[in-house]
């Protein structure tokens, strides 16, 4: 059977970071979430005739804060993919988390319900950071909420990380490092900040205390070193992981594989489209149709998209895998495009493959738009 991944999205937050421009908002109304979640299994149901003859092996919740459901409302959305679509019993489940919003007794029944993975979003172990960031925990809520996950037999957790944050120094972003490693979860994320436009940071950008593009790299470059040392291994741009816990769910985006995207502002990619799904809940709850967009990708796009995507991974492209997917030559190709860079140490290439050494992957935004920008596919 083919392999489907399934991500569900909760929009719900106590309160909005000042840098976050995902579709999250506070659960004010009374009744909001129960009718979103109907909504969910709604949408779940729908969409089951369509995927018989696939198997779902990875399913991840994001947000928002998936741990502000009730615990019921979270079983239930399980309970319904288990009822319409052939859920593998190896599947990968994993929820987004914030510290604060759950305790050990959550955490035990949502391991009981089918989670078995956590990502936990840290951001900085510096408390001054965090409110600057306008966190609402502290670092000892991560701390209690990442023991209380390992007291509810979670085996395979996710920090997350940030840098190039408002105050933050080469020093500072080391002690957050040291102080995720010292817990030795099983894979760390640790993203830049970028300022997004229609953010509280975007409208106060001219007053933010932010670290300049060289000590922001020298904390790129840090990180990287350090986690190696550490034993986790850089398997992708900002994700790093003992051996064998990398996110199968993110690993399906970047293999260009199939997914379904249930929830406000999802996003999905099956049968040969691309849809999603805009940010309007209240017609989501009545069960009107929120498709924002849905394109059929052509050749040429799928073939840029393939590349942009694996090129986010250590291993890049695999020239094999790329030929028997489009029955086309990688160096054929994009292989002129990428000499100047190669010849300058940013890609890497190989009789099999081609990838971003370190210092590329850094600027590796500004080469794919350079490389995939053309007409000869």
């Amino acid at each position: 059977m083919k392999k489907l991944g399934i991500y569900i999205h909760i929009p719900f937050c106590i309160q909005k970071c000042m840098y976050c421009d995902f579709c999250s908002f506070p659960k004010s109304e009374e009744g909001l979430i129960e009718g979103y979640v109907s909504a969910l299994c709604r949408d779940i149901e729908s969409r089951a005739a369509d995927c018989l003859g696939y198997t779902v092996d990875t399913v991840y919740f994001g947000g928002g804060t998936p741990t502000l459901l009730p615990i019921n409302e979270f079983e239930r959305i399980i309970d319904t993919l288990r009822k319409n679509f052939c859920i593998d019993t190896d599947c990968e489940i994993s929820s987004e988390c914030n510290p604060a919003t759950v305790d050990l007794d959550y955490l035990l029944k949502l391991r009981e319900i089918g989670v078995n993975r956590l990502s936990i979003g840290l951001q900085s172990s510096n408390d001054m950071e965090l409110r600057a960031l306008g966190r609402i925990h502290s670092y000892s809520d991560f701390v209690s909420t990442y023991n209380d996950a390992r007291k509810a037999e979670f085996e395979n957790i996710s920090a997350d990380l940030m840098y190039g944050i408002p105050y933050q120094t080469a020093d500072s972003f080391k002690k957050t490092l040291s102080d995720v490693v010292s817990l030795a979860p099983e894979h760390i994320s640790a993203y830049g900040l970028k300022i997004e436009e229609g953010t509280p940071f975007f409208k106060m950008a001219d007053e933010l205390v932010l670290p300049d593009e060289d000590a922001e790299y020298e904390m790129y470059t840090m990180c990287t070193d350090f986690l190696a040392e550490n034993g986790y291994d850089k398997y992708e741009i900002s994700n790093f992981s003992r051996k064998g816990y990398e996110c199968r769910h993110n690993i399906k985006y970047w293999n260009g594989d199939e997914y379904l995207g249930f929830g406000i502002s999802a996003h999905s990619y099956f049968g040969g489209e691309r849809f999603s799904n805009s940010r309007d809940i209240e017609a989501y709850i009545k069960g009107l149709d929120v498709t924002e967009e849905r394109r059929v990708i052509t050749p040429r796009e799928r073939m840029a998209e393939y590349v942009m995507l694996r090129m986010r991974l250590k291993a890049g492209v695999e020239h094999k895998a790329f030929f028997e997917r489009f029955g086309r030559d990688f160096s054929e190709i994009y292989g002129y495009r990428l000499e100047k860079y190669a010849k300058d140490g940013y890609v890497r290439q190989t009789a099999g493959n081609t990838f971003f050494s370190d210092k590329g992957f850094f600027v590796s935004n500004f080469i794919l738009s350079d490389i995939l920008d053309f007409e000869a596919l």
